[in-house]
């Protein structure tokens, strides 16, 4: 089968297609014939250096695949050959054929292209896990989206929406308001400052939770910004991972929860509770035609590395997808 390498840590240049033996399969996973692929942060981090797949586990990019169940392991009984599924993998999607745990892979909704399925796993299983999960968002709670423009970001204003919550993001240029003025309260950062806007917006009552993938440079604002008993959820730290000058009385009068997570920690068992909650909760949304994710743009294998410098520029909204047919 055909493969992405990364040659070596660096550019968007470091990613060739290269031939090699298709994966084998144990006894609890299926063997999916890719159509399509997401790209996402992690992905790039990988290409870079910075975010190593774990010992024994592929080296082949791509968190998340739809395509064609090609094989079965011998404990699979949900699936069979033929099945058209999306799947969250453990490393492997920038292929051919990828292997991935039964538990971790879903029917496409129907209505859902492979395209679009390709772009639903990694982002609706994390937005789900941390803003849904770990967040406990309820309806009518108020949640600030860091990156409202990223797959992360535009996953987390659809469920947000779907579910209830009253929803802002922050996003980086008009363009990308303009995009999603019409599911979210949407702030240009660069224009405005967030923590000024949403305290007039809000008579200073401020937020319930956030969702956020900046990190360090955001926190005091955020901590800010969060309501009593407010729930702070940092998945991401593009802004850096050490905080300054901040006062943990702040913290313990309003009763805050900070937390954070990574979905690549997680055991099988983890991501089997997230799948089975999507499938019984978002699954039917998208059956009719909600919350399905915002294509960007897509590149056939062949321009892998136009797909990474798509990303690179961070002008995109919503999702990039990599095709395979």
């Amino acid at each position: 089968m055909k493969f992405v390498e990364i040659t070596q840590p660096g550019g968007p240049e470091v990613l060739n297609i290269v031939e090699g033996e298709r994966p084998t399969i144990d006894r609890h996973e299926v063997l999916i014939k890719v159509q399509a692929a997401g790209v996402n942060r992690p992905d790039i981090l990988q290409r870079q250096g910075k975010y190593p797949m774990p010992k024994g586990l592929t080296p082949i990019p791509g968190l998340e695949v739809s395509g064609i169940v090609e094989e079965i392991g011998a404990d699979v009984t949900e699936f069979k050959v033929g099945d058209a599924v999306c799947a969250l993998t453990n490393g492997g999607g920038y292929a051919e054929f990828c292997a991935v745990p039964a538990a971790q892979t879903l029917p496409i909704p129907k209505g859902i292209s492979f395209e679009e399925a390709a772009a639903i796993p990694e982002t609706f299983f994390t937005v789900w896990a941390n803003l849904f999960q770990i967040g406990k968002a309820k309806p009518n709670e108020s949640v600030l989206i860091h990156g409202g423009a990223s797959g992360i970001g535009t996953t987390a204003i659809a469920l947000g929406k779907e579910f209830g919550l009253n929803v802002f993001a922050t996003v980086g240029d008009d363009n990308k308001v303009e995009e999603l003025k019409h599911s979210a309260t949407v702030i240009n950062y660069k224009k405005e400052d967030f923590e000024e806007k949403i305290n007039a917006l809000t008579e200073g009552e401020g937020v319930d939770i956030i969702l956020d993938i900046v990190g360090a440079s955001y926190f005091n604002k955020n901590m800010n910004l969060l309501k009593k008993e407010g729930r702070l959820v940092i998945i991401g730290f593009m802004g850096g991972n050490l905080v300054d000058n901040f006062d943990i009385t702040h913290m313990m009068v309003k009763r805050i929860t900070v937390t954070g997570s990574t979905m690549r920690g997680r055991n099988l068992e983890e991501k089997r509770e997230i799948a089975e909650q999507l499938k019984e909760k978002v699954w039917p949304a998208l059956q009719k035609g909600r919350c399905k994710p915002i294509i960007y743009a897509t590149y056939p294998l062949e321009e892998i590395a136009k797909a990474h410098e798509c990303l690179d520029t961070g002008s995109h909204i919503g999702k990039v997808v990599i095709t395979l047919s």
